[in-house]
């Protein structure tokens, strides 16, 4: 079982060939800005189309553009913590967790339950009836955490997903992610803490990488 992304993808200056194969357990992406990290997240997240290859998981093609396969991130078992949180401002930070799930069609005490229990996990339970507008940023971290631990996906995708959490409460999510029940959990990071959680590294630089330098 591993993802495998083979092809190239072109966003302005951008110009990134691809030929990796991540392995389960936690694969660390690092590099400075601009190298393709977020990029390759969202080809695996489906946000983003490979311009030429394909991209399966686990045998499953996902992303071919010689066939015109594509499939949307609806179809694919994944979260992804975004930098910049992207909760749904009308919605409690309890409707925010519970989302993806009534999404599946989870009815809506089971998924405030799932919900209440990620919030907990995150160490944002008593934000549960607060708004976006009512958190500061890294409490809305710690939501869209919980939003994505909730969901129990396959694959866990993480950009930088620290960066605006204060740093006494980084070690209990690294731990978090680190101990993920996600098949792969796939983190982009600019810290060393961070990287040195993974089994695998990804070392990304102007399009080009090295993969599977352990940290």
């Amino acid at each position: 079982m591993t993802i495998d992304v083979r092809g190239r993808v072109c966003r302005g200056e951008l110009d990134l060939h691809l030929d990796l194969t991540l392995r389960p357990g936690v694969t660390a992406i690092v590099g400075p800005n601009g190298a393709g990290k977020t990029t390759l997240l969202r080809l695996i997240a489906g946000l983003e189309a490979l311009d030429d290859g394909t991209l399966a998981i686990d045998g499953r093609m996902l992303d071919s553009s010689a066939d015109g396969c594509f499939v949307p991130p609806e179809g694919r078992e994944l979260a992804m913590v975004f930098q910049d949180h992207r909760l749904l401002p009308h919605l409690t930070a309890i409707d925010n967790a519970a989302y993806p799930l009534r999404r599946r069609g989870i009815d809506r005490a089971a998924a405030r339950e799932r919900a209440g229990e990620a919030l907990a996990t995150a160490g944002v339970a008593p934000l549960a009836a607060l708004r976006p507008r009512s958190l500061s940023g890294g409490q809305s971290q710690r939501v869209a955490v919980a939003r994505a631990i909730a969901a129990e996906p396959d694959v866990l995708l993480l950009d930088e997903p620290l960066a605006s959490v204060d740093p006494d409460g980084r070690p209990a999510l690294r731990d978090l992610f680190a101990s993920s029940p996600a098949r792969y959990t796939i983190w982009v990071t600019h810290d060393a803490d961070d990287a040195e959680l993974a089994t695998d590294l990804i070392s990304m630089s102007e399009g080009e990488f090295r993969q599977n330098v352990q940290p």
